[in-house]
C-alpha cells in the first residue's frame, strides 16, 4: 500500500510514522508513506497556500490552485483508489471503514487547515470525505495520522500476530472484553478464575459474554 498525505505543516506528521508499528511496516516494505508539503506547489515569493474567504468571515482558507497542482502531480505517478479529505463533517471513520480502506492499494489523505479548503476542492478533486469525530481540530494532520494508523495495522504482516487485529474492539460490532496479565493476584485483586482454567472453549464463551455486557453498558448504540 502507498499513502500520500498532503499537508501545509509536514512536521506535524514526522513522529507518528517514525516509531513502533508504523515504522516497522514501512521497514518491511508493506506500506510506504509520503508526507507531501503543499507549499512545494505554491507560487510566489512567500509560497502562500491560503487566502481570505470571498464574502468575508474569520479565518483563512486553503486555495484550490496548489491543491489541484499537487493532486495532479501525484496522480501522474500512480493510480489512487481514493482521494480523501479529512473533514469534520465527512462520513464517520469506523472500524468497517478502516477494513475497507486496508484493501486499497494507493490512498491520498488531504489535510485541511485554518477554515478548511476551497469548496471546489471538495466538489471536483476528492472522492471521499472522512471525519474521526464530531469535533474540530486545528488541522487534518492528526486525523490523517489516526486513519493511517488504523488502516496500516490491518495490512497482513504488519502485526507480528495477525490474529490480534481480528480481536480488536469493533471488528465484530462489539467492544473488546477485559484483558489481564501476570501476576494472577495483586493487592487481593484477582484475575477471573475462568481465564486460568485452560478450558479454551469456556474462556471464549466468557469473553463473548463480557463483550456483550460491556457493549451494552458503554456503547449500546452498537447493539442497535
Amino acid at each position: 500500500m502507498h499513502i500520500s498525505i498532503i499537508t501545509c505543516l509536514p512536521r506535524l506528521l514526522e513522529s507518528p510514522f517514525n516509531d513502533s508499528i508504523l515504522k516497522r511496516a514501512q521497514t518491511k516494505g508493506l506500506v510506504s508513506v509520503d508526507i507531501i508539503d503543499l507549499r512545494e506547489y505554491a507560487t510566489g515569493k512567500h509560497k502562500p497556500v491560503d487566502d481570505y474567504a470571498f464574502g468575508g468571515g474569520a479565518g483563512m482558507v486553503l486555495m484550490i490552485e496548489p491543491i489541484d497542482k499537487c493532486i495532479t502531480d501525484l496522480k501522474s505517478k500512480r493510480h489512487y483508489d481514493e482521494i480523501i479529505y479529512m473533514s469534520p463533517d465527512g462520513e464517520l471513520f469506523t472500524q468497517s471503514v478502516a477494513n475497507e480502506l486496508s484493501l486499497k492499494k494507493n490512498l491520498i489523505l488531504l489535510c485541511g487547515h485554518y477554515k478548511g479548503v476551497d469548496e471546489r476542492v471538495r466538489e471536483h478533486l476528492v472522492t471521499r470525505e472522512i471525519s474521526i469525530g464530531d469535533y474540530v481540530l486545528s488541522g487534518g494532520e492528526l486525523a490523517a495520522a489516526v486513519v493511517a494508523d488504523a488502516v496500516i495495522r490491518l495490512i497482513p504482516g504488519v502485526l507480528s500476530d495477525e490474529t490480534s487485529a481480528l480481536s480488536d474492539s469493533f471488528q465484530d460490532g462489539l467492544v473488546a472484553p477485559p484483558v489481564y496479565t501476570r501476576p494472577a493476584e495483586y493487592k487481593d485483586w484477582k484475575v477471573p478464575e475462568i481465564l486460568l482454567s485452560g478450558h479454551q472453549a469456556r474462556i471464549e464463551e466468557w469473553k463473548h459474554e463480557q463483550s456483550l455486557e460491556r457493549t451494552h453498558k458503554r456503547r449500546p448504540n452498537l447493539l442497535k
